[in-house]
């Protein structure tokens, strides 16, 4: 009889992972840290062995074949296999280097500024509501304006973004039913013809772009006498609009729980504001909206757990190597001045997430910012979590602030 580690297989997953993965991961970081799926997939839980992965070159991004197998050729298929995250250098390079014009320090001020704005007017609206569902009437405002002025999006199109956004991100889970792959298939479609227009726009009017804005920088962007084309530019500003807007409502919803559950790091956050840098890579590590990454291995290659032959799908776990007791001590317990903070919710290596240093801003900005404004935040009724297993976030929160 199979012992419950053994069958695991992260390709059947049921709600009970989702909904709190931890037990299961903390399990098989323990006794199966290499644990292979049915499919002949590993899926990896120690720190030392994803970091081992993300860092080395011969593991791929690449998914062509991957995708082509689970979601043949569609929208959803150009688009993954388009856009920044999974492609390999040379590709990869320079279109890391195109995109990272639209982040330079100069340009991440003038978000600062942009985003301290946006956060200070939706603070007036929490406070006018008193009693409201943060993820809807915060999480999901939040990185909606601000994605919208980073790309120049119109506010008659800015309700559609989180729809896209999940119909996307969701068609990338283990388990995708056909009404799901369907709806992110519609997803990629719809807002490639909204970009479109704006791409066309902004490039035979390239003055009018607004404070804020990053789409003429990806648009006019060379390196080494190279810019994006049309097909890069929509699908890179889809992948902007998915690694910003899904995890940043995350990050927020996620944060905000862990000091409803831990009233002892709330206390403590309210009566020193000044570890809000620290409590934001903390708000990452415990609970990191981004769960689950993944790899092919292009050669052989020889892990702290163990051998992982060349041509095998990794599954690598963001949310297992965070709670990873051989590198945090009292790995389950959220603790604001962790230092130091070795998580990987941002990957590393040469697919090191691009709008870190924005992320890490707006965390800081909007719940610092939160937090002092309203000190006697409180629940109000049952949270829900999303049912997703590769991003992990509410799909409702309730809370009452005053």
């Amino acid at each position: 009889m199979l012992t419950e580690i053994e069958s695991f297989d992260l390709n059947t997953i049921g709600r009970d992972f989702i909904q709190d993965p931890h037990p299961t991961l903390h399990w098989l970081r323990a006794n199966s840290p290499v644990h292979y799926n049915a499919d002949g997939s590993v899926f990896l839980t120690r720190h030392a062995d994803c970091l081992k992965v993300y860092q080395s070159r011969d593991m791929l991004s690449d998914k062509q074949e991957e995708f082509g197998k689970k979601f043949g050729q569609c929208p959803l298929h150009r688009h993954h296999t388009t856009s920044l995250i999974f492609n390999d250098p040379p590709y990869h390079t320079t279109v890391r280097k195109l995109i990272a014009g639209a982040f330079t320090p100069r340009k991440l001020a003038e978000m600062e500024t942009l985003i301290e704005g946006i956060v200070d007017r939706l603070l007036d609206d929490v406070e006018d509501k008193g009693e409201l569902d943060l993820i809807p009437d915060f999480g999901m405002i939040l990185p909606t304006e601000i994605i919208s002025f980073m790309l120049g999006i119109p506010e008659e199109y800015r309700t559609k973004l989180r729809g896209f956004s999940l119909a996307i991100l969701g068609a990338l889970d283990p388990v995708v039913p056909p009404e799901r792959l369907e709806l992110g298939n519609e997803a990629v479609t719809e807002f490639s013809e909204i970009l479109t227009e704006l791409i066309d726009h902004r490039r035979n009017n390239p003055e009018g772009a607004t404070q804020g804005e990053v789409l003429e920088a990806l648009i006019f962007g060379e390196y080494n006498g190279r810019r994006l084309t049309q097909e890069e530019l929509i699908q890179n500003c889809i992948f902007l609009l998915n690694a910003g807007h899904e995890t940043t409502t995350s990050m927020v919803g996620n944060s905000i729980g862990l000091l409803l559950d831990n009233p002892d790091q709330h206390r403590l956050l309210l009566d020193e504001p000044d570890h809000i840098g620290t409590a934001v890579e903390e708000f990452l590590r415990v609970q990191s909206p981004l769960q689950i990454g993944n790899r092919l291995a292009g050669e052989d290659i020889e892990l702290p757990s163990g051998t992982i032959p060349k041509g095998t799908y990794i599954h690598t776990s963001i949310g297992g190597a965070n709670r990873d007791p051989e590198v945090f001590a009292d790995p389950d317990q959220l603790d604001i001045t962790r230092k130091p903070n070795r998580h990987i919710a941002f990957i590393t290596g040469i697919h090191v997430c691009l709008g870190a240093s924005l992320a890490r801003a707006e965390g800081r900005i909007a719940l610092g910012r939160f937090i002092r404004r309203f000190p006697k935040l409180q629940a109000n009724g049952p949270r829900a979590v999303m049912p997703l297993a590769r991003f992990r976030g509410f799909s409702s929160l309730p809370i009452r602030v005053n």
